[in-house]
């Protein structure tokens, strides 16, 4: 039984109740699995070298003590590493018969029937021979040959073909689409070996003969097929490898570009090389916090979705603006908007950049209507510290670049106490800009905060347009 369309017996384990049979391995599955996976393109040459393999593996077969193999279908075709294919599910009738421990239910009967010739099904399951015969063999094959020129399952009512009184035997439906030479030649062939009458269907020896001069005495061998196309698409394959790697790089760019929303730049980074981004400490940073006056009483008045609404029209405003600017945008929390400039990126000028971006918003704000509420006026408090801190990413699901320290307390306690339409400026915050004279600042006073006490505290009011 040793040929290269037949699927090689290994051996077999007889233990009563626990029959196991070995063959060897075909890694590309059933042709049944190859037709119906559309991924997989077939082309005639394709289809002709299997049909071929299938032809000499069953012409081997019939010449073996074996005789005929009694359930060929495409399931029992299976196909190896090298796209050939080799037939298995012959033989051992008495070790598969005894391994049949459950009873099939009734599709996967009929199912079983599609192959199995019109002369057998009108036998009793009891009568029909274990090893079938070689002419319904024949007949399997032409419903194979069927499956692989129309990559279709020979879906057709069992009663109809056994049924012998019927003027037109009755067989799988063949499409009325337009088909090449070869096709036509080969459809003919498959309705001879389909014929109602087993003694007008072809041996496979005939048949043998018959594809080896419908190939014009060829070799038909797929891997040649397969190297004869990859040759054809070899010209073109650096066209469509460069521009799937465009494609590829667009849609890096595009989470790139997510990715950097949600983290600083160089943080991002390190997370993607697969380091760890440690938390760092800042000397000196300049935190800013603002939030809307009225907040709850317009909440009040409208419904959530207007407030959705409200907010992010707001806030993409503000992020448009400061866009421009050298600051990161560290959170939104309700109506709270917090940004934060000397970090990750460390820049000595951080206090000025904060005072040009708090002017910005607050500028940006004065045209700014709710949708909902035209006569309401947008209203700020800002309030800014300057400080030392620590920042680094918290958590691996939904990760945060977060800021931890007293800077951070005092930059919203700055926030709270202000007042609308100024920016408030911490003692610190109000040194550090003292040295940038373009922007005018106004002594407050002292008044409490939390957990600080007095405090002496300033106000930021405008900047001086340079001449």
């Amino acid at each position: 039984m040793t040929h290269e369309n037949i699927n090689s017996f290994v051996g077999a384990c007889v233990d009563p109740g626990n029959i196991c049979l070995l063959f060897g391995l075909c890694s590309k599955g059933s042709l049944q699995d190859i037709l119906e996976n559309d991924e997989i393109k077939l082309d005639w040459m394709f289809k002709m070298a299997l049909v071929h393999d299938l032809i000499n593996g069953m012409a081997h077969l019939h010449s073996t003590l074996v005789h005929s193999h009694g359930s060929l279908t495409s399931a029992n075709c299976l196909v190896d590493s090298r796209w050939v294919l080799k037939i298995a599910g012959f033989g051992l009738h008495a070790f598969r018969t005894s391994s049949t421990g459950m009873e099939q239910n009734e599709y996967a009967h009929y199912r079983d029937m599609l192959w199995t010739s019109p002369e057998l099904l009108r036998l009793n399951r009891s009568q029909r021979p274990a090893a079938g015969t070689q002419k319904g063999d024949v007949y399997s094959f032409a419903i194979v040959l069927q499956e692989v020129i129309y990559r279709a399952l020979p879906y057709f009512v069992i009663e109809k073909v056994i049924d012998s009184t019927a003027a037109r035997p009755f067989r799988p439906r063949i499409p009325s689409t337009g088909s090449g030479a070869d096709q036509s030649v080969m459809v003919a062939k498959m309705k001879e070996c389909w014929a109602e009458d087993p003694n007008h269907r072809p041996s496979f020896s005939v048949l043998k003969q018959f594809l080896r001069k419908l190939n014009k005495g060829r070799k038909t061998n797929i891997m040649d097929n397969m190297i004869a196309k990859l040759e054809k698409y070899a010209s073109n394959l650096e066209d469509v490898v460069s521009q799937r790697t465009a494609q590829l790089m667009e849609e890096k760019k595009k989470t790139d570009s997510l990715l950097y929303r949600m983290l600083p730049r160089v943080v991002a980074e390190e997370l993607k090389s697969g380091h760890s981004a440690d938390a760092e400490l800042y000397d000196q940073v300049t935190v800013y916090f603002s939030d809307i006056v009225d907040f709850t009483v317009i909440c009040s008045a409208s419904t959530p979705m207007q407030v959705v609404q409200v907010l992010n029209d707001l806030y993409t405003r503000f992020d448009a603006v400061i866009e421009a600017h050298d600051v990161y945008k560290v959170e939104t929390i309700g109506d709270a908007y917090m940004l934060v400039s000397g970090l990750p990126h460390r820049n000595e000028h951080h206090v000025a950049v904060v005072a040009e971006v708090s002017l910005c918003l607050q500028f940006a704000v004065k045209d700014f209507r709710f949708r909902h509420l035209p006569e309401r006026r947008m209203r700020l408090r800002i309030g800014i510290h300057t400080g030392p801190c620590a920042a680094g990413v918290v958590g691996q699901t939904m990760p945060r670049y977060c800021l931890f320290g007293d800077t951070v307390n005092v930059a919203s306690r700055m926030e709270s106490t202000g007042e609308a339409c100024k920016i408030h400026l911490s003692e610190s915050s109000a040194k550090a800009l003292m040295l940038y004279p373009k922007y005018v600042i106004e002594k407050r006073g002292e008044i409490e905060v939390k957990g600080k006490g007095c405090v002496t505290t300033y106000w930021l009011t405008a900047k001086i347009p340079e001449p």
